[in-house]
């Protein structure tokens, strides 16, 4: 028996670790590495209806126990990934997660209908996207604005629906209240948060966009509360993601009533940290002697 069988919408997972949108492509790009079916899940680069070329200018930016990115969600679009990357990334035998962003709701909606067309596993919703017909306010930092993509893209979507929320929304766990009454199947949290560097020989901030996301171990103690918090809120799963860096992280999120991880910062500086957690989560099981990792999830 597999203790870390784990079941995220419906969907069976070898273990409970996923790899994060945007930090590990569409999986054969970690082949050289490892074998990625041995992971519990992938979410894919995120996609956005038409493709992009991302952000120009400095995208990468390291800080203390941490990163900043500025990537601009550069990605093939909808249609090329469907004819190009798909077929590959279905190949592997670890559950399909596509990321789906939009600028518009129209946007959402037309990916998500294409998408339709697919055999995916989860369509996570990426709602940190700016909303150009609101004048750039992105649409996780607005209920009703969040209630509303989330509500129109479920009624068409044949997938079980994730919605992954951004941790600068004023009110996080109002937020994924909102999104769970608008019919998420469950949520994943948290995106990066808002920060800047600035260059100080240069005088100017170093990202063009002047913002940018900030991951890695340095958010991981906040991530974890706002976990908890919507954990604690919701009666719909949730996947916990933000600074995991090892088994014991990844714990910690568990603990906190994730059912989930999601790892992603951690494969930039180590590409194995991914199968060095899920081992480390076995042996913890062999050791406490649980018949399933599930047994501790929400245990604080």
């Amino acid at each position: 028996m597999n203790p870390l069988q784990t079941t995220l919408l419906g969907v069976n997972l070898k273990n409970p670790v996923i790899a994060a949108s945007g930090t590990f492509g569409f999986g054969a790009e970690y082949l050289q590495f490892f074998d990625p079916s041995m992971l519990g899940g992938i979410s894919s680069k995120g996609l956005t209806l038409n493709g992009s070329q991302g952000n120009e200018g400095v995208r990468i930016w390291e800080t203390p126990s941490g990163m900043l990115n500025s990537i601009g969600l550069e990605n093939p679009g909808v249609r090329r990934f469907i004819a190009e990357e798909y077929p590959k990334m279905r190949a592997i035998s670890a559950a399909m997660l596509v990321n789906l962003g939009g600028h518009s709701i129209e946007d959402y909606l037309e990916g998500a209908e294409l998408l339709n067309g697919v055999d995916l596993d989860i369509l996570e919703l990426n709602i940190s996207c700016p909303n150009v017909k609101s004048g750039g306010m992105a649409f996780g930092m607005d209920e009703d604005l969040a209630a509303e993509v989330v509500s129109r893209v479920k009624s068409l979507s044949r997938h079980p629906l994730l919605v992954k929320l951004t941790p600068n929304a004023p009110n996080i766990v109002s937020l994924a209240l909102a999104c769970e009454d608008a019919g998420a199947d469950g949520l994943s949290l948290v995106n990066t948060f808002l920060g800047m560097a600035i260059d100080i020989g240069q005088k100017k901030a170093v990202f063009r966009n002047v913002n940018a996301g900030l991951s890695g171990p340095a958010i991981l103690p906040i991530a974890l509360s706002m976990v908890h918090r919507v954990a604690k809120a919701v009666k719909i799963p949730v996947v916990g993601l933000g600074g995991i860096m090892t088994w014991r992280d990844a714990l910690s999120f568990l603990m906190a009533g994730a059912c989930a991880v999601q790892v992603g910062t951690a494969s930039f500086a180590d590409p194995l940290a991914m199968p060095q957690i899920i081992q480390g989560l076995r042996l913890y099981c062999q050791s406490e002697g649980l018949k399933n990792i599930a047994e501790i999830v929400g245990a604080v």
